[in-house]
Order: C-alpha cells, then structure tokens, then sequence
C-alpha cells in the first residue's frame, strides 16, 4: 500500500481515494472511502486502455460480469462508472491478505485452515458458477483470508457459460501452475475448470509451494507439467490427499463438483468450520492492518494541475504486459479488492470501552467501571447534545472489528454506536422492582430513532452460565419478564436485565415456552410423563397433570385459546420390548384436565416432532418425515403427507395454509392439503422455514437473502440483498421496522423498512458465538440472545 502521487485520482464518482493498493495489466487500485464512510477498493482503468473502443466494451462486459456474482464468499460489486473518462469499478474491501502473502510470510497452513478454506472456496465457486459465469482464473493471489471467511475476487477474465469468448484465438489466459489442462491446450472450459484451479489452491496451501512447479520453473515448464505430468502432493495431509488428487484429475468430468466438495469438507455446512479457522499469527496480522486502516484519512489536494493535464490527474500510460515496478505500486498484480475493512463510522459517534454495558434505565451493575450511572461512556454522543463532537474511532474498535472485540457495530454504509437517553435527555431511573415487585414493563419508553445507517447500542446485557441456554428456541415475553429456555430457566427484567426468578431442574433441553393465561407449559424434567404449569411472574409450580398410568407425555408442541398440545407414549400399547404405540393429546391449560387424545400410527416417533395452531388447524412435522393437519377440537387426523428430506423446523401456518421450505417453497391449504402456490427461487438455492405477518411472508433464501412476499399469491414485494448475516428464520415487526435475527456465525440483528426491505442497520456483538440468534419484544425494548449472551436493545 502506497500513499497518493501527483497523478493519482483523487476522487473517482462519490469515493475519496486514500492510498494505492497495486496495479496490473489493466490499471491500478485504490483504497477509497465514501461519503457515508464505506471502505472500497476501486480499480481504475488505464488511460491508454480507457481510450481503446473495443477495452470498454470488455470492461462493461466485466463489470456485468461482476455484478452478477454476490455471496458470502465473493467480493460483491457496490458501484462502477464503465462510462466515465477513466473507467472504474469499486467492490467490497474485504478485511485479508491474499493466500499467496499469508503462505510467504507464514508458510504452509494447518490442515483445519486448508479445510476451512476448501470448503469456502468451494461455496464461492457456487455462487459464481449459478450466476452462469465462470471464474478461470482462480490462484493464491485472487484468494484473500478474511477472519469470517476466504472471499475469492478479481473477475476481470471470467467468461459466461455460455461460451462467448473475449479473447483472441490462441492467446491462453490464465495463471501457469492453476489453470487446468484443457484451459492450457486452449479448449473450451466449463465448471470444471474452477475445481482444477481450486485443487490447485488447495495444495498450495496445505504445502506452501505450487505443485506443478518451484518458482524457478517457466510458465512453459509449468504449462508442461499440468497438461502431461503430475502434481507433487508430498506434504500434503491425508485426510485432504484424496479430494485434492480428485480436483486436479485431467479428465473435468471426473472432477468433483463444488457441492461435493462442500459436502466433503463441512458436512454441517461450511459456516460449522469457519469458527477460529486461521491461524493466531494470522488474525493478528489482520488485526494490526485493521487498526492502520482504520486511521487512514484522504491526504490534502494536491495543488491545482498544470494546463492541459487530466482533471483526474490519470496515472501515466503503462504498456500493456509491463509489470508494475514494485517499489511504486506495490503488488504486482493487485486484485480488484485488496485488504478490506467493516464500513468506517463517520467521526463523532463512538461506542464506549469494549465489555463495557451501555447505559440503561436502572441501576448498573455492581462494579461496573466508569462514568456514574445516567451518563453516557466517554466517546458516545447523545441525541441533541450541544457539546463537541468527540474523536474518530480508535484503533481499539479496529481491532474489535477484526477479531471479535465485544460490542462492534456495523452498519449498512457507515458503521457506529449510538447511546439513547430521554428526549429531554436524561437516562431515567430504576423503579426499584424486587424479584416480586412491579413487572417494570417499559411502558412510555421513548427512545430517539437514529440517524440512518446507525445502529442503536444495548440497553443492558447479561451473560448466562455456559451451556446453560436452548439457543435454538425462541425467547417469551410477559409483562415486563424474558424468559429464555435452558437449565435454570430464567426470568429477566426486561428494563434493567436482572434475573427476577431462576429455577433449575424444571425446563427440559430444547424446550418450548409455550404460554398462555400468565402460566408456561413444560414436560416435567424428571421424564415421568408429566405436564406441568408454572406461573410466569414467579416461577412458581401452579399445577401438572398426568394423562394416564401408561400414557407418558413426552414434548410440548403447540398451544392455543383453550388447550396445550402434546406428544405422548402408550406403554399400554406394545409390539415388542422397544416398540410402542404413540399419540397426540389435547390438555386444557386452564384446568390441566385431557380434552381429547389420538393415538398415532404404528412407527412414528413419540420425540422429534414440531407443531403450531392456526385457527382449528393443529400442524405438526415429524422425523418420519411427515407433515399432518389434524382438527384441534377433536383430533381427528385430517390429512397427512411426506414432506421431503427435512423436518426439523417448526411449521408456519397462517391464512389458511402451511408453508413447506426447501427448494422452493410451497404453501399448502391445510384444508385439504393441496397446494395453492409454489414458489421457485430464481436462481437462488431455496428457501428457510418463512414468518408471516399481517398478511406477508418474509423468509430467507440459502443465499442469505430476505423476500417478502404476497401470502395469497407468493407475488414478490421485495427481496433485500445487502446484509452479510441473514436471518435462517424468524422475523418481528414493529411499527415501520421489520427486524431478523442472523444465523449462527457471525450472529447479530438486522433492521429492514418493512414496506421496501431497505437495511436501516445491522448490529452484532462480535463474541464469536456459533449458535442461532433469537430475537422477542416487549413494549419499545428488543430482546436478542446470541448464544449465552442476553441484550436489550432499543427498537428503532
């Protein structure tokens, strides 16, 4: 990286150029920053080029091409000028150094590393190869490490799938030692090719040298060695050794696919294995970048440029096929984004010391460090507040970003914190509620929406034993209590975060907390089949049922107005020592007496089912893989069907139908069970379990997409693209403000207007959980958990 010469641009579009990243074939790269503060990386085209026709009809056609591939493993486009006197096109600046400098500097990576990153660049080949590209020049340099992932970059010689060729006949384009041997030769390649390049990677990695060849080899020797010889895998680890040799076979049709290779290297998904995937040295080689990132500010305009030189002040010609001298540019072959960088917070907002809570209304918590309670931590800036702004960002909050400090808050074009008092600007006072107080319900709480892009700062945050939560289980609220399932159930306040009550030995891993009438439903933790209701408020038994000698209840499915349905086993009912019958009952919660019980057919299991009620409907799914309806009154079975290969989710029933996820989602009328609508998911790998709400769907695509669409006719309202950590599932509206709660790595909350699906802002806490966040209200305050971790948030 190297600071701006004369001849550098100094702004290009709405962006600040900042420093030099590198430069190659097609022009240099600049750090850049926009007005909202987002960190990009622009590449700019060279002046001789930017003059030539027929360069910007193939840069246009690159920046299609860009734009057309966006995930979590790819630098996304956000901006580009093909038209502009000097071409540009701007990405994301992801947070990493490239794979070839992490290997110089640290040698070969460990083998859960090499994993990780085979099975990131393999979903990063996904999402290119489904937007009918394909990548054909994927190597070390095109690879960059970030902390939450690899992201693969620089498109500037894919080519569609389709075969449209911008080269000239006989010129090979590539990269000796990782394209694959029919790109070598000159044929045709397809997606195939990718994997050949990703195996090739891959080696590279786990044995710190090209495999076709040391660095003392010609590109011709190389060439040589891909098409007729065989790769030198000595060093590499035997579990990898297989799949790596399957890659880099010479036949592509032999070649694993990337699904495959996903498969191989994650069997619980490539987020399961990106948890402290780089090595130590790594990330804190990251870390201290970030920091220096994070202080660069645009240098001083140059005086006003001689008559007749470019406005842009363009860098000088350079020839095509000249490398960049090194001393001057840097890398030289810089990709199109290089280190990167979370969206930089505008000067003036601050959050306060990391680990450090925000203020609340109450009292804080014993100990806590720092200014009296009321007012705000050094560095944070309250809503109307007359004093001086304070100081940038610090290199703390770099690190924070980079590593997972506590508190980190991103946000979408600019990322910052915000400290929410009264209007008046006082913080309020703890009513003083006792654990059999007052419920101190939020009521009349007025906290200030912040401007856009800023996401509000914790209320308060409680930190629960270790292990101790269900994190896959939504939270309840009630008159001013949290509830969040786990061993010792705990009932929060939600004003000031104390536990009220705790009771250990009563709530069952994975539990619902099925409510109604002030009271929860829980199977007694004991296992003796029993039902028990316990009073919200105190945590106090109120009454438990048992439905028979021999009918032991087992689970807690759904609730309604009247009763609390459940799953149960008939030891009555034996084909063999092992083999019982199993059955659905009917408990009215208000005296804990059997409304009605069914028994189910021989073979289905008395655990692993989920259900819900809507209207008369009773809707549950089972691990037999079945979906059935059955009427709530009586419990007559009305129908039953087969439902695929996935039952774990709880089903969504609303407006007469139940929503089925997968690859595509469909909604069928629980009427009848036939379907009134299915929905194909453009392109895109299908869909999570939905939530609908006043009449619209809101569900997220595998591609961490949002959709919100028309329950009666699946007509797409809007489908929001921007985050970076989307929802699994869950959604909760308030006012104009629809908000999701992010999936397991990375974690965090993200705000969307309801009506557009426009990001408003997204908030994470940077503790590295790896479990499912879950997010409830109450009165004007959001309740999120991420982990052990426990939040109020203001709902702005």
């Amino acid at each position: 990286m190297e600071t701006l010469q004369p001849d550098d641009p100094r702004q290009l579009g709405s962006y600040r150029m900042l420093r030099r990243l590198g430069a190659g074939g097609m022009g240099r790269v600049y750090l850049a920053r926009s007005p909202g503060g987002r960190t990009v990386a622009v590449k700019v085209v060279r002046p001789d080029l930017a003059a030539d026709a027929d360069f910007r009809r193939r840069f246009g056609h690159e920046v299609e091409i860009a734009q057309a591939v966006s995930g979590q493993y790819t630098a996304a486009v956000v901006d580009a000028d093909p038209d502009a006197p000097l071409p540009w096109l701007a990405t994301s600046y992801v947070l990493g150094p490239d794979l070839t400098d992490v290997v110089a500097e640290h040698g070969a990576l460990p083998e859960h590393t090499v994993r990780a990153l085979g099975a990131g660049l393999a979903a990063a080949l996904q999402e290119i190869h489904a937007a009918g590209l394909i990548h054909r020049d994927l190597k070390p340099s095109n690879v960059l490490l970030a902390a939450a992932g690899p992201r693969v970059i620089d498109f500037g010689i894919a080519r569609a799938v389709d075969g449209n060729r911008m080269t000239q006949t006989g010129v090979v384009v590539g990269s000796p030692g990782y394209m694959p041997p029919e790109q070598a030769l000159g044929q045709d390649v397809g997606t195939a090719g990718d994997v050949f390049s990703l195996g090739a990677v891959l080696a590279f990695a786990a044995t710190g040298r090209n495999v076709f060849g040391d660095g003392a080899a010609s590109h011709a020797a190389m060439l040589y060695q891909v098409v007729h010889g065989e790769p030198d895998l000595t060093g590499t680890p035997q579990s990898l050794l297989g799949l790596v040799r399957a890659c880099l076979l010479k036949d592509p049709a032999a070649r694993p696919a990337p699904a495959e290779i996903v498969a191989a290297l994650a069997p619980q998904g490539v987020e399961s294995v990106l948890g402290d995937w780089l090595p130590s040295a790594v990330a804190s080689t990251i870390a201290t970048h970030a920091a220096g990132i994070l202080d660069l500010e645009a240098p001083e305009q140059p005086a006003a440029p001689a008559a007749g030189s470019a406005s842009f002040g363009p860098a000088p010609a350079m020839p095509a096929g000249t490398p960049a001298p090194a001393a001057g540019y840097g890398h030289p072959q810089a990709p199109a984004a290089g280190y990167g960088y979370p969206p930089a917070a505008p000067a003036g907002y601050g959050t306060p010391p990391a680990g450090t809570p925000a203020p609340a209304y109450g009292t804080p918590p014993a100990g806590t460090p720092g200014a009296a309670y009321g007012t705000p931590q050094p560095g944070t800036v309250q809503l109307g507040a007359t004093h001086a702004p304070s100081p940038g960002p610090t290199r703390r909050r770099a690190l924070s970003y980079a590593l997972g400090g506590a508190a980190a808050v991103a946000a979408v074009g600019g990322g910052t914190a915000w400290w929410f008092g009264r209007k008046d600007g006082s913080a309020g006072s703890s009513d003083g509620a006792g654990s059999h107080g007052s419920s101190g319900a939020p009521v009349g709480e007025t906290f200030t929406t912040p401007p856009a892009g800023v996401a509000p700062q914790p209320l308060w945050h409680r930190s629960a034993a270790e292990d101790s939560t269900s994190t896959s289980v939504p939270l309840l609220t009630y008159d001013g209590l949290l509830l969040v399932s786990g061993d010792p159930l705990v009932a929060y306040d939600v004003k000031t975060g104390k536990a009220r009550w705790s009771k250990k030995d009563i709530c069952r891993p994975g539990a619902q907390l099925l409510f109604h009438g002030g009271k929860v439903f829980l199977g007694d933790s004991e296992y003796d089949g029993v039902l028990v209701a316990y009073d919200v408020k105190t945590g106090h038994e109120a009454w438990r049922s048992r439905l028979g000698k021999k009918l032991n209840i087992e689970r807690t499915i759904a609730i309604d107005d009247k009763n609390v349905y459940v799953t149960l086993t008939d030891y009555g009912q034996a084909k063999s020592a092992t083999d019982y019958r199993t059955g659905i009952a009917a408990v009215s919660h208000t005296t804990g007496k059997t409304v009605w019980l069914q028994r189910r057919d021989w073979g289905t299991n008395d655990y692993d089912v989920e259900g819900t009620v809507s209207g008369k409907y009773l809707v549950y799914a089972d691990s037999k893989y079945n979906l059935t309806v059955r009427d709530t009154a009586t419990g007559e079975q009305l129908w039953s069907k087969k439902i695929g290969d996935d039952w774990s989710w709880q089903p969504t029933a609303a407006d007469g139908v139940v929503f089925l996820p997968g690859e595509k989602l469909t909604a069928v009328e629980l009427e009848t069970g036939k379907t009134r609508w299915t929905l194909s998911p453009n392109g895109r790998r299908g869909f999570y379990n939905p939530t609908v709400i006043d009449g619209v769907v809101y569900v997220c695509d595998f591609d961490r997409g949002i959709w919100a669409l028309d329950i009666k006719d699946a007509k797409r309202i809007w489908l929001c693209e921007e985050g970076n950590r989307m929802s699994r599932e869950g959604f909760l509206k308030a006012g104009t403000t629809l908000y999701a709660a992010a999936g397991a790595l990375g974690g965090g909350i993200i705000a969307l207007e309801a009506r557009t699906g426009k990001v408003r802002w997204s908030w994470v806490d940077n503790t590295d959980a790896t479990d499912q966040w879950q997010i409830a209200l109450s009165g004007n305050r959001l309740l999120v958990t991420g982990g052990q971790e426990v939040y109020a948030l203001p709902a702005v």
